[in-house]
């Protein structure tokens, strides 16, 4: 994340320009409630880590760690395109998160803390504030990591969110989309489809009897506890956000080879496979299931004498791995189904 030209410190009033309180010249004045708002509810959420000075400074300061790399990554989200606008702000809050620790997942980094960026249209009141806070501070203690600092600003826009993550892999270590050769097989973690089926859920077009597509959808569940597993036995990686045939298109592109997709042997949920049950044609189906995105699994590349090792570290960790393709001579991405090649119809979200 770019840092404001003025201040890391969590802060925000009406006109463009803010400041942080020390810095402020002598004719301007913070709202009365500004420094109340970074003490009571965002101070909290830094847990006592010293790099973010309490959110009393202009900018953080990290500690190096011999030995390893810092990971950064970031994902931004907008009232009415990522997320509906009615849609509970504590939600929010932990899903803003979760995708971008599914980014550092993907790289097999720990997580260390974030810097945050608010947008808040001008009519929120404290309690929206609150809530968002408080989705926060769950996701926070969940997962271990600690807000070090960034921006709040008033917009006439819709409700704009931002994360920025870091952490840290072992010095050249961080798994990459590129690095994946011919013969390598494409394994996933967990299920591919309830994400999509999920958002289809919340707009009421599909039945979601007790909520769990629904629930993977809001709170997707990032992989963090694949990073052991991964360093060893992954050459390639990519989260799948964008849908599996998309950021499998990915890893192939980035390693200069071709991925074959085994739509037969997608990993589906429960709830999954009851939707595909009852639809008139199976291969239009997993094409959907594997390219409308939102899962947040992990797609990577491991060497074909290393894909049984890696399901036993896998389990290891709590997370089932699966075997659906792989990479062979060529570019881009194919799909095949029962030993026949389909051309899928589309592979995922594009983003403009």
């Amino acid at each position: 994340m770019a840092p404001s030209t003025r201040s890391l410190v969590m802060q925000e009033t009406d006109e463009e320009d803010w400041f942080a309180e020390d810095d402020a010249p002598p004719t301007a004045v913070a709202p009365a409630t500004e420094f109340d708002h970074i003490e009571r509810l965002l101070r909290p959420l830094t847990r006592g880590d010293p790099a973010a000075l309490d959110l009393l400074d202009d900018a953080a300061v990290l500690p190096s760690r011999p030995g390893y790399d810092l990971v950064i990554t970031k994902d931004a989200m907008v009232a009415g395109v990522h997320f509906l606008p009615d849609e509970a702000l504590d939600v929010v809050a932990r899903k803003l998160l979760r995708t971008n620790l599914s980014d550092l997942a993907a790289k097999a980094a720990e997580p260390y803390g974030y810097f945050l960026a608010v947008g808040w249209p001008s009519g929120a009141d404290v309690a929206s504030r609150e809530t968002f806070a408080r989705g926060l501070a769950e996701d926070g203690a969940a997962f271990d990591i600690s807000l070090l600092g960034g921006d709040t600003v008033t917009t006439s826009g819709p409700l704009v969110v931002s994360a920025t993550l870091l952490g840290w892999a072992p010095q050249g270590g961080a798994i990459l989309r590129r690095g994946a050769k011919p013969g390598d097989r494409l394994m996933v973690s967990g299920t591919i489809g309830d994400g999509w089926l999920g958002l289809l859920a919340q707009w009421g077009e599909v039945m979601d009897a007790d909520g769990a597509m629904l629930r993977r959808y809001r709170q997707p569940e990032p992989r963090v506890t694949l990073r052991d597993a991964m360093r060893i036995h992954a050459k390639a990686a990519a989260d799948v956000s964008d849908g599996l045939l998309a950021d499998s298109s990915h890893i192939a592109k980035a390693s200069g080879c071709r991925v074959r997709v085994d739509l037969e042997r997608l990993p589906l949920s429960p709830g999954a496979q009851a939707w595909l049950d009852q639809q008139p044609e199976q291969v239009e189906g997993r094409i959907s299931l594997a390219s409308g995105g939102d899962d947040y699994e992990i797609v990577c590349a491991v060497d074909p004498n290393e894909a049984w090792n890696f399901r036993v570290a896998a389990a290891a960790a709590g997370v089932k791995v699966s075997e659906i393709g792989e990479f062979v001579e060529g570019e881009g991405v194919s799909a095949y189904y029962r030993g026949r090649d389909v051309t899928p119809s589309r592979l995922g979200w594009l983003h403009g």
